[in-house]
């Protein structure tokens, strides 16, 4: 590359006769043009340096799902739920790889489905580098890892290995080539013919991350049927609590670390100016926006559930309170690019209420979800979607998806109910789509009786059963001082005397 150096020296000779005048102009702009390139360069190193770090951050919350799911199931469970987590990412990252990437972003293609990209062949694109392959793979992992929150506990490991590879490499990657590519029938960022005028605007994936991992553990648990003790004989709903707070808080702080990479990190770039260059706004001022947002809704959400519990039931629960805030996050994940602060606040404190409510239908129907994902997930995220719809302003969809000025906005911030339609549109494609696909896939499993494992095996637990062992050398079910009753035991007398314990009987010898 050439020096961007230019010295008086080097122009003298040039302009010693006009006849150089030509040869001036040549060398101004040969170094304007080595300049613009290298700022080019910087520019997509910055960009793909955020996205990289982004897409870190966003894998991050596998640690924070292992966490949050081991000690939400019973210590008997947790080698298995584990590695179910472990092979969230690894299956999913081949099934992706394969398939998953090219049925999402391999354009040009049709608005159902992509077909470029197999096997990442013919990649990095002028549209796409490897930074955003990893990106998204990271978010479809993360979608399955919703999924095996609902089915913890009972599911054997073959259905496992299954249901991620179908779901990372097929189900998920269709539903974000849909809303997030640019020819997706409901994107909005495509060239002409937006849903309604606008496309769905689900920014970081309330609907296309959360709702998928929700509705597809929803059909698991369905069909599986509640853990054994779940409910008892007259139908009332039993507590089976996980074995650990401190693994729940510890996932919860992790998931709450990473979604700074799953909502900011969306955006895919930073340096990019609103309006003239050389201001304090721009691309870097809407991220920073986009993690006050997502903050703001979480910690509503956090805040109504503790109370609201506290009312409902009399005690201070940190469970509840943890996934009161997951909730909160699920919900502002559509909305958090193109939403007010203020508005996050009503969007984390509907979202709790909408998991508080979710959760008592669920134990009126008798469903069993050990992490509530579906209702967390699910639930919040589709009340997500909704939010937009109605808080979306008007400015921040026109910088987030530049190009259109009459684009519809929040139906109210008075931008009509065009984007809601679509929002309503996108919640109902979803439940279809994953009801005709996760649906009949975990059907299939459980008439062929690789879904559910044993009663035995349950009862025994799966680490021990399938897994070679317990987790830990040490908890509570084998302390029998723990038992109740163990103090109270009563100690009954022998026939053999203290003063006979060491003779020996004559037939003996």
């Amino acid at each position: 590359m050439d020096p961007l150096t230019c010295t008086a020296s080097d122009l003298v000779p040039l302009l010693s006769s006009s006849t150089n005048a030509t040869a001036l102009a040549s060398f101004l702009c040969t170094r304007f043009s080595t300049i613009s390139n290298q700022l080019s360069d910087a520019t997509h190193a910055i960009d793909n340096t955020y996205l990289l770090f982004s897409a870190y951050l966003v894998f991050a919350m596998q640690l924070g799902f292992a966490m949050l799911c081991a000690g939400s199931v019973r210590a008997k469970n947790t080698m298995n739920i584990m590695l179910t987590n472990v092979l969230d990412a690894a299956a999913g990252a081949l099934s992706y790889y394969l398939f998953g990437f090219a049925f999402a972003f391999g354009a040009p293609s049709n608005g159902f489905i992509g077909r470029h990209f197999f096997g990442l062949q013919a990649f990095p694109s002028p549209s796409a580098d490897y930074s955003f392959f990893l990106f998204q793979w990271a978010f479809a992992i993360a979608a399955a890892g919703i999924t095996s929150g609902s089915i913890a506990e009972r599911t054997q490991f073959v259905a496992y290995l299954i249901y991620s590879s179908f779901l990372t490499g097929f189900v998920y990657p269709v539903v974000s080539h849909w809303f997030w590519s640019s020819d997706g029938w409901a994107s909005p960022i495509r060239p002409d013919k937006l849903l309604f005028g606008s496309g769905v605007i689900d920014f970081a994936g309330s609907g296309v991350v959360h709702m998928v991992g929700g509705i597809a553990g929803l059909w698991g648990a369905l069909i599986e049927g509640p853990r054994i003790g779940r409910f008892d004989r007259a139908g009332r709903s039993v507590a089976l609590r996980g074995h650990s707070a401190s693994l729940v808080v510890l996932g919860t702080f992790l998931l709450w670390f990473g979604w700074y990479g799953f909502n900011p990190g969306s955006f895919l770039t930073i340096n990019k100016a609103y309006g003239g260059s050389g201001g304090y706004y721009g691309q870097w001022s809407a991220i920073g926006r986009t993690a006050v947002t997502t903050t703001l809704a979480g910690c509503t959400a956090a805040l109504t559930t503790l109370f609201s519990k506290r009312l409902m039931v009399g005690h201070w629960n940190v469970l509840d309170v943890c996934n009161g805030l997951l909730g909160g996050f699920a919900a502002i994940t559509s909305g958090c690019s193109v939403v007010e602060p203020w508005a996050a606040i009503i969007c984390g404190f509907v979202a709790a209420w909408v998991l508080i409510g979710f959760n008592m239908l669920a134990s009126k129907i008798k469903y069993d979800d050990p992490l509530e994902a579906a209702q967390l997930h699910g639930g919040c995220g589709a009340w997500g979607l909704l939010f937009t719809g109605l808080f979306a302003k008007k400015a921040y969809v026109n910088e987030v998806y530049p190009g259109r000025p009459g684009r519809p906005y929040g139906l109210f911030m008075g931008g009509g109910g065009k984007l809601l339609g679509a929002q309503i549109i996108q919640i109902l494609v979803i439940l279809g789509w994953i009801s005709a696909t996760m649906g009949p896939l975990f059907y299939a499993l459980h008439k062929m009786k690789l879904l559910r494992i044993s009663r035995d095996d349950e009862t025994a637990g799966m680490d021990l059963t399938r897994h070679g062992g317990f987790a830990y050398l040490y908890h509570d079910e084998e302390d029998l001082s723990m038992k109740p009753g163990f103090m109270m035991a009563k100690i009954e007398p022998t026939n053999i005397s203290p003063s006979s314990e060491g003779q020996t009987s004559p037939s003996n010898v």
